[in-house]
């Protein structure tokens, strides 16, 4: 609870500064970054954090439902403060970003862990549409992503996601490719095989996708703000997706309630 508290705490106080001192924080980077960095700012600081802190200390107080959530919530900040670490030049915010990275990561970590125990007790609900959504969401932007990086391989060109941010590779493609799109897929595959991670990931996988989608349609908002081109294009293929994902959360937390309460009947009757 803690390390997700102290994530969280940290991790507001350096949207806020960002969001208040942007030319001191991302004022060598090229205009997409810092649209897209202040995007993923308001995100953190109204909504990420806040929620983050929330979700902690439920989940000490017992809420399986928190608990649940609570993960996903720690793997977008893993997520996210990686692309901060690695793609933001270095500056002012430079160790709180590794402070939140490492912070939110061991949380993660413990989180995951402790899932072990819980979820042994908890398998059997019977969830195949989120299964089904997380194996589709997780292939799609694989597929996505590859139709970028492919065409930029055989032409022998910088990548151009790279290109727009002045990064050497983008963060998002790598992240994605080799640890968040596999994990969830896993996490899809077993929930359908009735696996005990399958519903101890389930739901967390659900809020990553949906709070990953929030940024890039707050882009356009910061984006225009800014004077620069807003993408309007991006908003209604992802606003349609960001739906589907937290609709689908919600409906796995409901099932989850209704299954622990159906449970916990059976067991004052025994």
């Amino acid at each position: 609870m803690w390390l997700s508290v102290s994530a969280g705490l940290l991790a507001f106080a350096g949207s806020l500064l960002s969001l208040f001192r942007p030319a001191a924080v991302y004022g060598r980077e090229t205009d997409e970054l810092i649209n897209a960095a202040l995007a993923q700012d308001v995100v953190n600081a109204f909504l990420v954090s806040p929620l983050l802190v929330i979700l902690a200390v439920l989940a000490r107080r017992g809420s399986i439902m928190s608990w649940l959530a609570l993960m996903g919530f720690l793997a977008f900040t893993v997520y996210n403060y990686s692309i901060y670490a690695f793609s933001i030049q270095f500056g002012p915010l430079f160790l709180a970003w590794v402070a939140v990275l490492g912070l939110s990561a061991f949380a993660l970590a413990g989180a995951l862990a402790s899932a072990v125990p819980e979820a042994a007790h908890r398998a059997g609900i019977p969830s195949r549409l989120t299964g089904w959504v997380l194996i589709a969401t997780s292939v799609f932007f694989t597929l996505l992503w590859l139709r970028e990086i492919i065409p930029d391989l055989m032409a022998g060109s910088p990548s151009t996601s790279a290109s727009s941010w002045n990064v050497p590779t983008s963060p998002v493609h790598v992240l994605d490719l080799a640890l968040f799109l596999p994990a969830v897929l896993m996490s899809g595959v077993l929930l359908l095989r009735g696996r005990a991670w399958g519903w101890a990931t389930a739901a967390g996988s659900l809020a990553f996708l949906g709070l990953t989608a929030l940024p890039i349609l707050v882009t356009p908002i910061v984006s225009l703000l800014r004077g620069s081109p807003p993408g309007w294009p991006v908003v209604l293929p992802m606003g349609f997706l960001c739906l589907i994902l937290w609709a689908a959360f919600f409906r796995q937390l409901r099932l989850t309630r209704r299954f622990l309460r159906s449970g916990s009947r059976v067991a004052g009757r025994r």
